[in-house]
């Protein structure tokens, strides 16, 4: 085959997905330029006579890719937007009451502790005189570090489909959807822009007739705000490292049903409920209710849960059927369905903010707060501050190196909510390295103390603290059973999850076709996965060897859309037509590679599709 070109772009500065950390740093870029049009500092360095090129790639196939329903106190959002009106976005409204509510476990399957078993116990013995109801314990007030009082509940779909409308529409910038980027472009410790993906190859990547290298975008300042698991992170995180002492152990995948409520169901939009407790003591659920009788609901399902068969869909099939919940839901038909992964190292998580070339923002610069259950908000917050600072950067005429970014960007980070905040979260999750109630009590400690105590822990990668399957369900099924499992999930070439959860008394989720649907039902009703052709797969495995002798096989099982599969010789099989980008692969190998720093057996790199829904 004749050597194709590389094609090359200039711009002045590049961003790398379109998420509500680049939805705020383009808003507020945006602005200054329609509202200083013609200003010298505006002006392009690569296409003079024009005003900055400014350039955005997502991989998703449009803006809409959210696959969260989401609370949030919207305090940057407002900021941006002061006259906002909820109303004018689709599925969002202002935040009218919270509920936090302990499920207690109504069939018994639960793997709880003997503290766990004795609080249901005394819950139902002091029912009469305990704010009791469906097998639930409601917290008599909200934690204030939890409260979102004047914020909204929305969904990341539509909230992006409607920044993204109004970006395109000042004409300022353009948003590139179907187009991932591979990496950065790094010479001499410098970003000099970023390389798109290769088209034109074979699933396993090798170049067809059709090959066309992946375009060179060249650009003085790249914009990294590609979320948790983005290629060009992860290659950054490699490249420079992490700061001293900050690691990124702290992981949850999140699943969600978006579900049209019954016509007599009165909870009013605005409404969101928090429990914890069930099906598993260490999942979190959550339901916000929208305007049009619509609910999203959904379980997180964190990296300290030790459970190596950890399951998300049916665990939240199981949870949305708790008589708390069921009583809202019943009779409600699935609108849509998604999974995201969720990085919870929050600050301790904070890679280096920028270096020369580039600067990082949102979930994957460790902006998350996982003591108020919070993202979004402090995702957009990181990103106003960057074009805060690169407007300042442009004013000056100063060039967008470390030192520089570090004065503008980083200096304002540091000094707002965002940071101080997430001081106070920092430790705050330490406790569940030893269990759910050192976790709830640390919590606890750190929210009421300000961050100024905690539960002291040395966190651990979630691939060196699983336990075997004999030592997880010991107590509740003998080696014998499981080793009976194993071998029969072995002949019928199956995940275990199933008959695992069968054999504890889960019982079968009782299939309606309308809202309790299989978890491939819910990828065609819900998902909408959209693959295309001509790109390389986006999930491999690296040493096949290592496969082979893996007896746990995590990335089976936690997969979101089972797009990865139990495979001959113990090699997984993935099928990209069902990946919805979650990410859970990566964080949920148990197989670390020979040479250590961390690294597993899963490459989870750039890729187009994934989930296309407008309703997530």
């Amino acid at each position: 085959m004749a050597q194709v070109e590389r094609q090359k772009l200039e711009a002045d500065i590049v961003c790398v997905g379109m998420g509500p950390a680049t939805g705020g740093f383009l808003t507020t870029l945006t602005k200054e330029i329609s509202e200083h049009q013609g200003e010298s500092y505006l002006d392009s360095k690569v296409m003079p006579g024009m005003p900055l090129q400014v350039l955005c790639y997502e991989r998703a196939d449009d803006m809409g890719f959210g696959v969260s329903g989401v609370v949030s106190r919207a305090r940057g959002i407002k900021q941006s937007f002061p006259d906002i009106d909820w109303s004018q976005i689709q599925m969002a409204a202002p935040v009218k009451g919270e509920k936090l509510a302990y499920l207690l476990d109504p069939i018994g399957a639960s793997c709880r502790s003997g503290l766990f078993k004795f609080s249901d116990t005394l819950i139902r013995s002091l029912k009469a005189v305990l704010p009791y109801k469906d097998e639930a314990l409601e917290m008599p007030f909200i934690p204030p570090f939890m409260e979102k009082h004047g914020g909204a509940v929305f969904s990341i779909g539509q909230f992006n489909q409607w920044v993204g409308m109004n970006l395109m529409s000042s004409g300022q910038v353009q948003i590139w959807p179907g187009m991932p980027v591979e990496k950065p472009l790094v010479e001499n410790k410098k970003v000099k822009g970023v390389r798109l993906v290769n088209q034109g190859v074979e699933k396993s990547g090798a170049e067809t007739e059709m090959f066309m290298p992946g375009m060179d975008i060249e650009a003085a300042l790249t914009v990294v705000g590609d979320g948790p698991v983005g290629a060009v992170g992860q290659y950054l995180d490699e490249e420079f490292g992490m700061p001293q002492g900050h690691h990124k152990h702290e992981w949850a995948v999140g699943m969600k049903f978006v579900v049209q409520l019954r016509d007599d169901v009165d909870l009013e939009p605005g409404t969101v409920f928090h429990t914890f407790g069930y099906p598993e003591p260490e999942v979190f659920g959550f339901m916000y209710i929208y305007p049009g009788k619509v609910a999203s609901l959904g379980i997180f399902i964190p990296s300290w849960f030790d459970n190596p068969v950890r399951t998300a869909y049916r665990y939240l099939q199981h949870w949305m059927m708790h008589p708390y919940i069921w009583k809202h839901v019943k009779g409600g038909t699935l609108k849509s369905w998604g999974a995201k992964s969720l990085q919870e190292s929050g600050i301790t998580g904070e890679p280096h903010l920028c270096g020369d070339g580039y600067a990082r923002i949102g979930e994957g610069s460790g902006s998350t707060n996982v003591l108020t259950g919070s993202g979004v908000d402090e995702a957009w917050t990181t990103g106003t501050q960057l074009a805060e600072g690169v407007i300042e950067l442009l004013k000056a005429g100063k060039p967008f190196t470390k030192e520089n970014l570090e004065a503008t960007y980083v200096a304002k980070r540091r000094a707002s909510w965002v940071q101080e905040e997430g001081k106070v979260a920092e430790k705050s999750r330490n406790g569940f390295s030893y269990g759910v109630i050192p976790g709830l009590i640390g919590m606890s400690l750190a929210g009421f103390s300000k961050g100024l105590l905690n539960i002291p822990a040395k966190l651990v990668a979630p691939h060196k603290r699983y336990k075997s399957l004999e030592q997880y369900f010991a107590g509740k099924l003998s080696v014998q059973k499981i080793a009976e499992i194993r071998e029969i999930c072995k002949k019928a070439n199956k995940t275990i999850h199933d008959e695992i959860m069968n054999a504890c008394g889960w019982p079968e989720i009782p299939y309606d076709g309308t809202l309790l649907v299989t978890q491939q039902d819910a990828l065609l009703i819900g998902g909408k996965v959209q693959a295309q052709g001509g790109f390389a797969d986006h999930v491999e495995f690296i040493d096949t060897d290592i496969c082979k002798g893996c007896g746990m096989q995590v990335c089976v099982e936690i997969c979101s859309a089972q797009a990865i599969a139990p495979g001959e010789e113990g090699v997984p099989v993935f099928d990209r037509e069902k990946c919805v980008h979650c990410g859970a692969c990566l964080w949920n190998c148990s197989q670390e590679l020979p040479q250590g720093h961390g690294v597993t057996n899963v490459k989870f790199g750039a890729g187009c599709g994934g989930l296309h829904s407008v309703e997530n």
